[in-house]
């Protein structure tokens, strides 16, 4: 089956290209794999893959790990975004949200789907996933910013849906604000009566190099989208959903390790891991089963119009791994945790993290010395 992925070409023009099964990295060998970039006559940037052997001699000491991390070892290239949320279509290499390979079993088969931020990155890979599995799927993006974004995710969506689901629905919303959540809910609700699976999926990330950065109107924007969200969305979707849905919220690896350089991103990820743990309490007795995921690094749009030059050229160094995921390698954790599969799984967290959560890796100072 062919993927394609949207790219700008001149000016505002937009285009797609088909990509074949040859260019898509597959999960399997992502694990040997490492991706590196070119430009096509005519303009459009493709990803390829060259595969490493990885024995006994990939195993190394934490130190070693650093170093290396630290001389800057290129895993993509510099690039900038004037502002969050990012824009997927802009990034190189595009993130790699499908694999062909992928055999589809009705997982989700009349099932109804609302995904927050669903337009781009692991939401997009999630939203495709959920289609291929029999889902009908309702997805938010920012207006005048993802709309780019979100036409696309609509249509890998409606070319990926079995027969008898709905039509997908793409909503645009600010989902900072309680009103707005109720008017998402509202009008899937309208649409498709009912809501079996929520992903919570929300969120922007900024750098900090000293304490003044976080400024109240940052703290306020970061806070009210990354876990304001989760409550507003939430609370109101849980009126139409019926036992055996489910509720799947979107943390971080970081929610459990803290992060020295994304103190106020870090800090909300470890509010949605309570607020999971807390609301699988609460609504256990109604038999909507609440959980999250955790991931390491993860190419996407976040990323990519959040970070600095030298963190991007070593984006993934930091997990055992020794590499970011792609989308595609974090949407599985969703499918189970959105099926039947996961009937007995309630307050749990998945880690596709590379590693990260329990192999941290010391970071190394300019004096070359570990720090712990």
């Amino acid at each position: 089956m062919l993927c394609s992925v949207m790219v700008r070409l001149v000016g505002s023009v937009s285009s797609r290209i088909p990509i074949t099964q040859n260019s898509c990295l597959h999960s399997r060998r992502l694990l040997t794999s490492r991706p590196s970039t070119g430009t096509s006559n005519n303009g459009v940037v493709g990803t390829t893959t060259c595969v490493l052997r990885r024995g006994s001699s990939s195993i190394h000491t934490f130190k070693a790990k650093a170093m290396r991390r630290e001389d800057g070892e290129r895993r993509f290239p510099p690039q900038h975004q004037d502002g969050q949320p990012g824009k997927e279509y802009l990034m190189d290499p595009l993130p790699i949200f499908s694999d062909p390979n992928y055999k589809p079993t009705n997982k989700l088969q009349g099932k109804v789907a609302l995904v927050i931020g669903g337009d781009s990155g692991i939401g997009r890979a999630v939203c495709y996933s959920f289609a291929k599995e029999g889902a009908t799927i309702a997805f938010t993006y920012v207006k005048d910013v993802e709309d780019i974004d979100a036409k696309y995710t609509l249509e890998i969506i409606n070319d990926a849906k079995i027969s008898n689901a709905g039509d997908p629905i793409a909503i645009p919303t600010d989902v900072r604000y309680d009103k707005n959540c109720k008017d998402v809910v509202d009008k899937v609700v309208a649409t498709y009566g009912r809501i079996d699976v929520l992903v919570n999926n929300a969120a922007v990330q900024y750098e900090t190099y000293t304490l003044d950065d976080i400024t109240e109107e940052r703290l306020e924007r970061i806070f009210r989208t990354n876990i304001f969200s989760h409550f507003f969305m939430t609370r109101h979707a849980v009126k139409h959903m019926k036992p055996g849905s489910s509720i799947i919220n979107t943390t971080s690896a970081l929610g459990f390790s803290g992060s020295p350089k994304l103190i106020d991103y870090a800090s909300t990820k470890g509010a949605i891991v309570n607020f999971t743990k807390s609301l699988a309490i609460f609504l256990v007795d109604k038999g909507i089963r609440v959980n999250g995921v955790a991931p390491g690094p993860i190419w996407t749009p976040l990323e990519a119009a959040s970070l600095n030059d030298d963190d991007i050229a070593t984006f993934g160094s930091e997990v055992p791994m020794n590499r970011a995921a792609q989308p595609v390698e974090i949407a599985p954790s969703y499918v189970f945790l959105a099926s039947k599969d996961s009937s007995y799984y309630t307050g749990t967290f998945l880690h596709p993290d590379g590693g990260e959560l329990d192999n941290a890796i010391p970071s190394v100072n300019n004096n070359n010395t570990i720090n712990p």
